[in-house]
């Protein structure tokens, strides 16, 4: 049997863009790995896209943000820049436990919203 399962996650940028600055950095330090603020730089689009597609693996997963941490779910781009998902912790155990594997992620932007989707395979 082969079974696949997805999340979806849409992203108003300017929810970021508008944090106060004490806010920002305390949400930032919380949400991302240091190598996912590398990627992004500051930007504001990707980093609205990752929080996007951080939110899509939780809820593939089915478990939302809270049994997972948001540094457990880890999206950094591979060598051709295509998003790629690392899991850690409680979503790599959780993970295993359920026999997701072979993640996929997409990531998109406009001006306004980011969006993402992550799609898992399940080979048995």
């Amino acid at each position: 049997m082969t079974a696949i399962v997805n999340g979806i996650d849409l992203v108003e940028i300017k929810r970021l863009a508008e944090l106060a600055p004490g806010i920002r950095q305390r949400f930032l330090a919380r949400v991302f790995t240091v190598q996912e603020l590398d990627e992004c730089a500051g930007r504001d689009a990707s980093l609205a896209g990752l929080f996007a597609a951080k939110e899509a693996a939780a809820k593939a997963l089915g478990c939302g943000i809270g049994r997972v941490s948001w540094q457990e779910l880890e999206i950094l781009p591979d060598d051709q820049g295509k998003p790629v998902l690392l899991l850690h912790g409680q979503a790599q155990a959780l993970a295993c436990e359920l026999g997701w594997s072979s993640w996929a992620v997409s990531i998109t932007h406009t001006r306004d919203h980011a969006a993402a989707f992550v799609s898992a395979l399940l080979k048995g």
